[in-house]
């Protein structure tokens, strides 16, 4: 069989690195995102603390032969937060249904959900922050008596019915905690925050998933790998399989440290994680609005961004490395940001220096 390397290069280097870097789930882009998923507590890399504290309130629960309590998960996207919903599920040898907040359009679709839910089985809303608010109000009831109002006919003949609910335990998923009304975060009794990962975590996760995925990387190229992966583990799993395809045709598919340099190289991404758009957006408000402060609408114009993608995706790591910060008059650049462009001079306008 004759391979086109030519045409495979080709190809490789036509990935985008914004789909690559984004945090967010895409079907298309992580077909094996399931393979990757750790299946139980003891594999779940990091967040040791919220580990700790799961395995107890399992084994409790397990030992009553209770349903778990109703959780909360908060954290940035491709943190684990699905992962996380899933692992309980196993740990608690339950069934598990999953849904997205959209996708519960009115109030019989979560009625035909919860009244096929089985005993102690595990119901998961991704994106809870996104409940319409009839869907919350019969969420209350559920959550709290295992019953739901159901109302049969209309106008002066209609009826209120109770219909009875096994017992279950909700997992909500949000990335904006702050978009969750007060009452339903209040009937969640299991809270759990997910932060970033650091480089140990991350190059932990990237070595699993390599002996997954049947490919070898050296210890150097695992570390430089977890140091540009954003403290993401979706998006290390992500430029994982991309720097085995840069392996696999250009070398003899073993990933080493140069082989992740050129890889990185290739798809615009810098030894900090730091793509294209990333540089773009402090290079504009240094060179166009003198370091700032601008307003995101203004900025999103300039670098043809959309405000939701600046201030959920790329604002978020540049504000956490140092990078930007917001003010109350809007973004501004810090000193660090000039030093990773190489600019000298202009103003520092968060702190109202020249230098």
């Amino acid at each position: 069989m004759v391979v086109d390397f030519e045409s495979e290069i080709k190809e490789l280097e036509d990935f985008k690195p914004e789909s690559l870097m984004r945090r967010e789930y895409s079907e298309s882009e992580d077909r094996q995102e399931n393979i990757l998923r750790p299946q139980h507590l003891e594999d779940f890399q990091g967040q040791q603390e919220i580990k700790d504290n799961l395995e107890i309130f399992i084994k409790a629960a397990l030992k009553r032969g209770e349903a778990l309590d109703h959780t909360f998960i908060v954290g940035p996207p491709g943190l684990g937060k699905t992962t996380l919903a899933s692992i309980i599920a196993n740990e608690m040898k339950s069934d598990i249904r999953m849904t997205s907040a959209p996708a519960l359009d009115k109030p019989k679709d979560l009625a035909g959900i919860l009244t096929n839910l089985s005993e102690n089985s595990i119901f998961f809303i991704d994106e809870i922050h996104r409940l319409k608010p009839v869907i919350e109000e019969m969420l209350y009831i559920a959550m709290e008596d295992y019953e739901i109002d159901w109302v049969i006919g209309q106008g002066p003949a209609a009826r209120t019915m109770r219909i009875p609910l096994p017992h279950f335990t909700l997992i909500g998923a949000t990335t904006k905690a702050g978009n969750v009304s007060s009452p339903l975060a209040s009937r969640f009794g299991i809270n759990l925050h997910i932060d970033f990962y650091d480089d140990e975590e991350l190059a932990k996760i990237i070595k699993r998933s390599s002996h997954i995925l049947k490919t070898e990387i050296d210890d150097d190229a695992l570390l430089l790998l977890a140091h540009c992966s954003r403290g993401t583990p979706r998006i290390a799993n992500r430029l994982l399989r991309r720097l085995r395809d840069f392996a696999l045709v250009l070398s003899d598919g073993r990933i080493t440290k140069n082989t992740v340099e050129q890889g990185l190289e290739r798809l615009g991404i810098d030894s900090n994680g730091l793509e294209k758009m990333d540089r773009q957006i402090l290079k504009t408000i240094i060179e166009y609005y003198g370091g700032g402060p601008v307003g995101a609408d203004t900025l999103s114009i300039s670098v043809g961004e959309a405000v939701e993608s600046l201030e959920d995706f790329y604002e978020p790591y540049l504000i956490q490395q140092g990078y930007l910060k917001r003010t109350p008059r809007g973004r501004c650049v810090t000193r660090k940001a000039y030093e990773l462009l190489d600019i000298k001079g202009g103003s520092y306008a968060d702190e109202g220096l020249l230098f």
